[in-house]
Formats: C-alpha cells, structure tokens, sequence
C-alpha cells in the first residue's frame, strides 16, 4: 500500500454509484444498491472524446462476448478488453461503467473505474487499467485502496491491471481478428476438429486436410477454434505451422 492509509476503512453507506442505463439515461443510488445487469447492460457513464493531438489512442471494440461494442480510452485499456472478451468464464463486458462518488477519510473521491466483467458464476470483476509508471503513485494507490475496500464490500473482486505477457496479449490480439464465425468457412469447422484429435500442429492439421481445401480455407477455421476455446494452444509464443495444438477437454 505504502501511504499510510491502509488501516482506514470505508463506510461503503456514504458513497453513490452514478451509471447510465442501456438507453442513455443517468441513474444513481447508493453503492450497496448498484445493480449488476443494469451496470452490465449500460453505456459508458462519461462522455468520450476526440481531438487532434490526444496522448491516448480512443476508441470502440466490438466484442464477440456480449455482440456489443466496447469503449476504450487507450491500447492498454484495449489490451485488457481483448483478453476479458477472449476468456471463456466471462459472459458480460461493460466499460467505464459508473462513477464513485463519497468519502475516503476527510476527502471526497470521485472515480470512474474502467471495466465491469461479470463471470459465468455470477462473480463480478472491477477491473482499473493504468500505466506500469503509474502504478506506484502515491494518488493512484490511494485510489486504488479505497475502490478495493468498496468492491469487498459488495463481494466483488476488484483488479488493477498494468499489463499481461507481451507473447499472450499479441496473440489474443491476433486472434481476436478471427472472432467472427460469419467470415469463415464453417463447413469445415467438424474436419478441423477431427483432424485436431490426430495431428499434433497447425501444420499437420492443414497438412491432412489438403486435398480437400487449401489452407488458406483452413487456417481461418484454426484461428477461430482457438480464439473460441474449442481448440487449445500454448498462446505465450508467437503462432505458426509447428504450433502445437489440441482439442480443448
């Protein structure tokens, strides 16, 4: 923690939640209150804007998760949408999803945290993406501790997230470009999992089945299976031929 402020707790009952509902209505309520599929379903509580010589890269990424788009406000911000929407335990992704409003011992904090995850299993996750420089500031650790005590509260897990493997995140990334079923040849999706069970690569899969089409049909397919879950491969090296792969349990 390392301000001091550590041993100060919060009274979860002094602090509201402004979000803004699916249809771009404002609502707001008590912290304690806040409901999950409105939070989920919701827009971004704030504004986005563009301008010329903006720092930070902006914009909408449609996630295959929810079929919606998703505001991000940096590549970092973006990074981690990628690998929430590429993980199969979570079903609903929201962005910059309400802001906090109360007090943190003699101050009052407001504080927009960047994603709303929920999981297959109900479990919600509050997600802060900053920059590695940031993360040991004074400030943002401040904030973070307060926002942590606020989701405990609510039983929610909450994440500050810096970066992940450089390896995995291009791979999600590159992968993520295969999302979409409709741009594959998905008559081929029943051979590419048989053939999954007895090649061991990438390779070899389109190696069998290249008789039957070419691999620029197949490697598609390939790409969509791993980005689904229904193929499974060590993601933290770069992809290619001798990639090994399986079908996933």
């Amino acid at each position: 923690m390392g301000n001091g402020d550590e041993a100060r707790t919060t009274d979860s009952r002094t602090v509201r939640a402004v979000y803004r509902q699916g249809d771009g209505r404002l609502g707001e309520m008590d912290w304690c209150r806040l409901p999950v599929d409105e939070v989920a379903d919701g827009l971004p509580v704030r504004e986005f804007r563009w301008y010329r010589g903006r720092k930070h890269y902006s914009g909408w990424y449609h996630a295959a998760t929810t079929g919606r788009l998703v505001a991000y406000e940096s590549r970092l911000e973006l990074a981690r949408i990628l690998l929430a929407d590429f993980d199969r335990s979570v079903v609903r992704i929201a962005a910059q999803p309400f802001q906090l409003i109360g007090r943190d011992g003699d101050r009052i904090r407001r504080h927009v945290p960047d994603l709303f995850l929920v999981h297959t299993d109900g479990l919600v996750t509050v997600v802060d993406v900053k920059a590695p420089s940031r993360m040991k500031d004074s400030k943002v650790i401040a904030q973070f501790d307060w926002t942590r005590q606020l989701c405990a509260g609510r039983g929610w897990v909450y994440e500050t997230w810096s970066g992940a493997d450089p390896a995995l995140v291009e791979n999600v990334r590159f992968l993520s470009g295969y999302r979409r079923p409709r741009l594959l040849e998905t008559v081929l999706v029943p051979a590419v999992l048989e053939e999954a069970g007895r090649q061991a690569t990438i390779g070899g899969i389109e190696a069998a089945l290249a008789e039957r089409c070419p691999a620029v049909a197949v490697r598609p397919v390939v790409l969509h299976l791993l980005w689904s879950g229904a193929l499974v491969a060590d993601l933290h090296h770069p992809l290619g031929c001798a990639t090994g792969i399986r079908a996933a349990a």
